[in-house]
């Protein structure tokens, strides 16, 4: 506990534990929603996308995150509108949306160069080199996407667990999905900065299954998720800096663990309650 504190009066580290908390608050309610309505894979794919806005960024000269902001929006909505058009699946969606952010990246790589050590910091994230306008971008983020998703939590809810019934009921369901998609896009470009855009799915995913084993009901679920997530991310950059490992795969190795150690926890508590029972009758 010493050294936590002792580590703590940095500046670069203020701004990575500050940074992190946030992401990782609103990578958890994003996060879940997603599961629920089983697009998991839909972060990586914005992602993806992000990396070809990164790339257009840097090949113009434009603040990469800027760039991948406009991109990712724009694409997540286009897909969305191609899905409801044309019933395509939401995996169909979701590889054509991952696919075409890597063609883009890739492209303009190949136009400008090759890779750059700023590209390199985005694909893989470097949260300790996280700058103070970095940390104001994530919280106003977390400003925006927090009071939107409480807001809407009723009508997303009612979506999420039955959008047929969302449609009868009068709700504008389009609408309420494009705005959804479009906080995710924003969580998920303000999140590359943590863990990088290799890595980013990580945040949306573990931490909300992780909890799934655990909580019973959303809210209880939301709040176990949001605690893995905050924990996993703390330990990790702490970790990662006392080691000199890198802090995204660190982090994410931290959130697996403690993913495995539940599944490992459920598997031993259920034999131990069957043979109580057993002997009981």
């Amino acid at each position: 506990m010493e050294m936590f504190f002792d580590i703590i009066q940095f500046g670069f580290m203020q701004r990575a534990l500050i940074s992190a908390i946030a992401i990782s608050i609103i990578c958890s309610i994003v996060g879940l929603f997603l599961v629920l309505k089983r697009h998991s894979l839909f972060g990586d794919a914005l992602a993806h996308v992000a990396f070809g806005g990164i790339s257009l960024g840097l090949f113009t000269g434009i603040y990469p995150l800027w760039t991948a902001y406009v991109v990712a929006i724009l694409s997540a909505i286009g897909v969305n509108k191609l899905r409801e058009s044309t019933k395509i699946s939401p995996d169909s969606s979701v590889a054509v949306l991952l696919t075409s952010g890597l063609a883009i990246g890739v492209i303009l790589i190949s136009i400008s160069g090759g890779f750059t050590l700023n590209l390199f910091s985005f694909l893989f994230g470097n949260i300790l080199l996280i700058s103070n306008d970095d940390v104001i971008m994530i919280l106003i983020t977390a400003a925006v996407v927090i009071p939107v998703i409480y807001v809407f939590y009723k009508k997303l809810m009612l979506i999420v667990f039955d959008e047929k019934q969302a449609k009868v009921s009068g709700l504008n369901v389009t609408w309420i999905n494009t705005l959804f998609i479009i906080l995710a896009s924003i969580t998920i470009i303000a999140s590359i900065r943590l863990v990088g855009v290799l890595l980013i799915s990580s945040l949306i995913v573990i931490p909300n299954i992780t909890a799934l084993m655990i909580g019973k009901g959303f809210k209880k679920t939301l709040f176990i998720s949001c605690v893995i997530s905050i924990l996993s991310v703390v330990f990790g950059i702490v970790l990662s800096y006392y080691v000199n490992l890198a802090p995204s795969g660190t982090i994410v190795l931290t959130m697996i663990v403690v993913f495995l150690a539940i599944i490992i926890a459920k598997n031993l508590r259920f034999p131990i309650n069957k043979i109580i029972a057993s002997r009981v009758n």
